[in-house]
């Protein structure tokens, strides 16, 4: 099969959603996404992101004047059977009264395609996700990430233009999640489907996706790369969105910010703006930063001082919680030396400018000690 050559671009223009009650469930949106894409659509619940997918699926229909492109196909007003969607849900929708081969089938049975037709797909289907062995099983026999497997083989038998998955691993345990997300993006790259995948799992979006799409009430309000969104978040949402950031607020004080007895450089990118006067002494400025990218360091080194209020081991790095006078939050640093912390224990923090992010304006605040 050759889904390259059958896959297509989306694209959506002005595409809104508003439900019989008056809610507003997605805000005039434009979109593309390119054949052979893989988007994420990330954001917490309520966002917006399963009400995108439904709409390309043609599951719901988008308000009067938006419309959906698969290539140059307007399919605004078409239901899903004519829109050549595949669709991979959360809770796997297999059939419990057929075995695996029946299952991976049933879209071409509907149809109407040959048997021996269907055969050779089916086959071809259970070499492609080593589900030979469980051919001839029934659904209730299989464990969580077989049954994921069967789903995908089903959606994907009937070749069809765009593959839709709505949080597709969300019922799976943490290691099992990690081994099929590598083995699902791989697959999709190698047949080159163009697919939209839904998930409110911050590092699953990262794993899977060639761009991000990141929703908050209803709109996108980023997209990226998994680089741009995590180290170049454009509103303090999506910075505490995806992964944790470190946040602080204080006062310019000539190339630095400062608050109470301390003070830190500021990025070189700020410097224009200090000698064009657009930003002057005392002026606020709000910045934040990642755990990795502090570091614990001695003496006059040092950024910034502070005392360790708690320490948690993780396996791979341990993560401090170190308390800076002046700073209204504690601030997360992650470290990754086998070394054992105290509580009260006094540390040295430096902060690389380069790896500060600023922001206009930061409404929303990290967790406070």
């Amino acid at each position: 099969m050759n889904n390259a050559q059958a896959s297509v671009a989306i694209t959506l223009k002005h595409v809104q959603k508003t439900f019989a009650d008056g809610t507003v469930a997605l805000k005039p949106q434009n979109l593309h996404i390119e054949k052979g894409e893989i988007l994420v659509l990330l954001g917490p619940s309520g966002c917006g992101k399963t009400t995108t997918l439904r709409l390309i699926a043609g599951l719901e229909f988008c308000d009067p004047g938006g419309q959906i492109l698969f290539g140059d196909r307007d399919v605004t007003n078409i239901a899903i059977e004519q829109r050549r969607v595949g669709m991979v849900f959360q809770s796997y929708a297999l059939f419990p009264n057929m075995n695996v081969s029946e299952n991976i089938g049933y879209g071409l049975r509907v149809r109407g395609e040959s048997k021996a037709l269907r055969a050779q797909k089916i086959e071809e289907m259970l070499a492609l996700f080593d589900l030979q062995p469980y051919a001839h099983r029934h659904i209730d026999q299989l464990s969580g990430g077989q049954r994921q497997r069967v789903a995908l083989a089903r959606a994907i038998v009937t070749e069809p233009e765009v593959l839709l998955l709505d949080e597709p691993l969300s019922a799976l345990d943490a290691f099992l999640k990690k081994r099929l997300r590598t083995d699902i993006n791989a697959l999709l790259k190698r047949l080159g489907i163009t697919a939209v995948y839904v998930t409110h799992d911050q590092e699953e979006a990262m794993a899977m996706g060639d761009r991000i799409a990141v929703l908050d009430h209803g709109e996108i309000v980023q997209i990226g790369s998994a680089q741009d969104i995590y180290h170049a978040p454009n509103s303090a949402f999506v910075a505490n969105f995806i992964g944790h950031m470190n946040h602080f607020s204080g006062r310019l004080n000539g190339r630095h910010l400062h608050f109470d007895q301390q003070s830190m450089p500021l990025p070189e990118s700020l410097w224009p703006a200090v000698r064009e006067g657009v930003l002057s002494d005392g002026a606020p400025v709000q910045c934040m930063a990642r755990p990795e990218d502090i570091r614990i360091i001695d003496g006059a080194e040092a950024t910034l001082q502070g005392r360790v209020t708690q320490s948690v081991f993780l396996g791979d790095r341990t993560r401090l919680l170190v308390e800076v006078a002046g700073v209204a939050d504690c601030i997360y640093v992650d470290c990754f030396e086998r070394r054992v912390y105290q509580q009260g224990e006094t540390v040295g923090l430096a902060i690389p400018p380069s790896r500060l992010v600023m922001l206009p304006m930061l409404s929303d605040r990290s967790a406070s000690c």
